[in-house]
């Protein structure tokens, strides 16, 4: 359950947000940080100082202008080696089992450092928010995959486009082989038809629980049959022969579809656009959507042929998201705490892959969400448990390389530099500042002085858990 105290201090920053004025023209300093808190894993205040001058519209559009698909930080070196079909266990002797569960073990290691290398140095977070979102909306997981370069394949798939299209990203994570392995769509054969893709697309992809039947279900699991991946390349297979040509009926349009054509219909409906903005403003606003907004939104999405930036930008520039009671209303996530505090704090690591474990430790482990719903997210990332966690990784960043971080964090060290001074050096004449870049509101404790005594006070405050 979730501790008591850390509701009453959410309601307590609310109540005291409300206080604050409306903005108007250009952001200023507070609105500023804002923007930049929420759409990337810290404010610094050089950039604060730059957005300030902007107005609503000029600050999205730049921010929408730094996304990139390419990643700064290099793959692992066997993620661009050819594909290589896995072993069929039966052919495997005990030693090579144990070989090749190695080997997977330390391939998904990889793959968690080189994304979170690539978090705390991305010139774009913006775009790794936005591949976070998606792969909490497209979830697979490596648990079931069992083949990390598909994993990584598949981020690359979220990566082109993550901020581009959602009709084009909807099809290729349909035909992407992680996805047909994790939800069994490389089972589904005409007159034995697998129903997981066919569900989780409708209820977790599109529509949203309720929006549909049973036997939409069924219908549209015939029309997917035949998806299936070429076991020699690792690539997307359309098998002819093992497709449901017969007449299909889904969401009341009747014809020979195939799984093309019900992501179509999915599509055509208002209620995917409703859907996929009421995640958003869940990740950017608010935990409670406005429904009005909503449905505007999704209108505005809609006419834009499902078109990612748009939707961002209608978010990123309403009076809601600027709303004095949607400041500090969010709690961070394991990523937004850790990356967040290394770059908030200009941190330099010499290895990403302890706190990718950390980040996991407090219950985001990456390329592994806990089911096909993915992380709830919310209220939800605290409890007694991960609530001292949080406390406890605080702690030891601001302690250095002291022995009782390599116990806490299962004996991997963490190493990172911090300099204290030159981080207050940033704030010149007006030291008192420091506060306004590291609370989302009005601390509950009295935090007062400079220095990394302040700064260990400061992200012990229950409001430094919130954005």
């Amino acid at each position: 359950m979730k501790p008591v105290i850390f509701r009453r201090i959410l309601v307590a920053v609310t109540v005291c947000a409300t206080a604050l004025p409306a903005a108007a023209g250009q952001l200023g300093f507070d609105d500023a940080r804002h923007l930049l808190n929420r759409t990337s894993f810290a404010a610094n205040t050089p950039e604060i100082n730059e957005f300030s001058q902007l107005n609503r519209a000029a600050a999205a559009a730049r921010l929408l202008g730094w996304t990139a698909q390419a990643t700064k930080v290099p793959a692992p070196e066997w993620a661009l080696l050819p594909y290589e079909p896995p072993p069929r266990p039966a052919t495997l002797s005990d030693e090579a089992r144990k070989d090749f569960q190695r080997r997977l073990i330390a391939q998904g290691r990889d793959l968690k450092a080189w994304w979170m290398a690539e978090m705390l140095t991305t010139p774009s977070p913006l775009t790794e928010k936005m591949v976070l979102f998606w792969h909490n909306h497209f979830v697979s997981s490596m648990r079931k995959v069992r083949m990390p370069l598909l994993m990584y394949r598949q981020q690359l798939t979220m990566r082109q486009h993550a901020l581009g299209n959602f009709r084009e990203l909807l099809h290729a994570m349909a035909r992407d082989p992680a996805m047909l392995i994790y939800l069994d769509g490389a089972a589904n054969r005409k007159g034995k038809p697998n129903e997981n893709f066919a569900r989780e697309v409708m209820e977790l992809f599109t529509l949203g629980e309720g929006r549909y039947t049973e036997q939409d279900v069924k219908e549209a699991a015939r029309a997917f049959t035949g998806w299936s991946i070429d076991r020699e390349t690792g690539e997307f297979l359309f098998h002819q022969g093992m497709h449901d040509t017969g007449i299909k009926t889904v969401l009341g349009v009747t014809g020979r579809h195939d799984g093309a054509a019900v992501l179509d219909i999915l599509l055509a409906r208002p209620e995917t656009a409703e859907f996929i903005v009421t995640k958003l403003w869940r990740e950017f606003i608010s935990a409670e959507p406005d429904s009005g907004e909503v449905r505007r939104i999704a209108q505005v999405f809609r006419a834009n042929r499902y078109d990612i930036r748009t939707v961002l930008r209608e978010l990123l520039t309403s009076d809601a998201f600027y709303a004095p009671q949607n400041r500090a209303n969010l709690v961070k996530s394991p990523v937004d705490l850790v990356v967040g505090t290394l770059r908030q704090f200009h941190m330099t690591i010499a290895d990403p892959l302890p706190f990718a474990l950390a980040v996991s430790r407090l219950g985001q482990d990456l390329f592994a969400p806990p089911n096909v719903k993915g992380w709830p997210g919310g209220e939800a990332w605290i409890n007694a448990t991960t609530l001292l966690s949080r406390k406890q990784f605080l702690e030891m960043v601001f302690r250095g390389n002291e022995s009782g971080m390599q116990s806490t964090m299962r004996r991997v060290p963490m190493s990172m530099q911090f300099d204290g001074d030159g981080w207050f050096d940033q704030f010149g004449n007006a030291p008192e500042r420091w506060q306004r870049v590291v609370f989302a509101g009005p601390p509950v404790s009295t935090v007062s002085g400079l220095g990394v005594q302040a700064l260990r006070a400061a992200v012990q405050d229950p409001v430094y858990q919130l954005k």
